[in-house]
C-alpha cells in the first residue's frame, strides 16, 4: 500500500500518524520487513547533528547617523573580522574567522580559542556583540569610524547560512606514522591508536536516503535551534561515486 505526502499530512493533522523516530525505525524494519513498517509507519524523525566549519551567518546591522559605508571598509566583531565586501551595512561572518592577534600555530599545537564561530554562538543567544569599524568616507556616507554593541534584537535581518553543511558519507582520519598529528578533526595519535570521523551512521538522513529523492531544495532542516531550509547543492557536492546495490555510497559523497 502506497502513501502520499498529502496522506500523510492529512493523518498528522488529524493526530492519527504513527510516528517513530530513526534508531526505532531500524527494530521495526529488521522485525517486520521494510515493506510492513512502511505500511504501518507514516513519519520517521531523522534530526541528527554533526559539526561543520563552512558555515556562517549574514546580517544588516542598520544605518547609523551620520551614515557609514562599512562595504570596502574593514569590521571586527568581538576583536573576530567580518566579511565586508557587500553593501553599506551588510556583514558576513565565517564559523573559522579567528582574531587578527591570534597566534594560531606560532605556538604549537595552537589553542584557538575564540573565532567566528564563537561570535555566531553568542550573536544567537541573544548576547551583545562589539562592533569595531573603519571605513573610506564618501560625501553621502561620511562617517569612517564606528564602535559601538550591536544585538540580535536589533538587526533588520540575521541569517545563518552555511555553504556546505552536510556530507553522505566523509572520510575518516588516522595516523600511521610514529609521531602525533594535530587535525581540524582533533588529535591524531601516533600508529593508529586513535581514529576521527563524523557521521551519523545508520540514523543518518542522506545515507538513508542515498539519491536524494526526498531531500533537497525547500526540505526543512534544524538550524541553530530553528528552521531552516536546505536552498542548493553543498560547495562540494559530489553524487557521482560508486555506491552498492543500495545506492549507500562506498566513497566520500555529498
Amino acid at each position: 500500500m502506497t502513501k502520499t505526502i498529502e496522506e500523510i499530512n492529512e493523518k498528522i493533522k488529524q493526530g492519527k500518524a504513527v510516528v517513530v523516530t530513526a534508531e526505532e525505525i531500524i527494530d521495526i524494519a529488521r522485525e517486520k520487513g521494510a515493506k510492513k513498517a512502511a505500511e504501518e509507519v507514516d513519519v520517521v524523525t531523522t534530526g541528527t547533528f554533526g559539526p561543520m566549519c563552512s558555515s556562517g551567518a549574514y546580517f544588516n546591522v542598520g544605518h547609523t547617523k551620520p551614515r557609514i559605508k562599512l562595504g570596502g571598509g574593514k569590521v571586527l566583531l568581538n576583536d573576530v573580522p567580518a566579511y565586508t565586501g557587500l553593501a553599506a551595512v551588510d556583514l558576513l561572518i565565517g564559523a573559522t574567522a579567528i582574531p587578527d592577534d591570534d597566534p594560531r600555530n606560532k605556538i604549537h599545537p595552537g589553542e584557538f580559542n575564540y573565532g567566528g564561530g564563537n561570535v555566531i554562538e553568542e550573536l544567537v543567544a541573544g548576547k551583545d556583540i562589539r562592533l569595531e569599524a573603519t571605513a573610506y568616507g564618501t560625501d553621502c556616507y561620511p562617517r569612517k569610524k564606528l564602535e559601538t554593541l550591536i544585538n540580535i534584537t536589533d538587526l533588520n535581518e540575521a541569517v545563518l547560512f552555511n555553504i556546505r553543511n552536510a556530507y553522505q558519507n566523509y572520510n575518516v582520519a588516522a595516523n600511521t606514522s610514529d609521531k602525533t598529528i594535530y587535525t581540524y578533526m582533533g588529535v591524531l595519535r601516533a600508529k593508529l591508536a586513535n581514529l576521527n570521523y563524523c557521521s551519523a551512521g545508520q540514523l543518518s538522513p542522506l545515507l538513508n536516503d542515498p539519491h536524494y529523492k526526498t531531500i533537497g531544495i525547500g526540505t526543512r532542516i534544524f538550524l541553530g535551534g530553528g528552521t531552516g531550509f536546505v536552498t542548493w547543492q553543498g560547495t562540494q557536492h559530489n553524487p557521482g561515486v560508486p555506491r552498492t546495490e543500495k545506492g549507500v555510497p562506498t566513497r566520500p559523497s555529498g
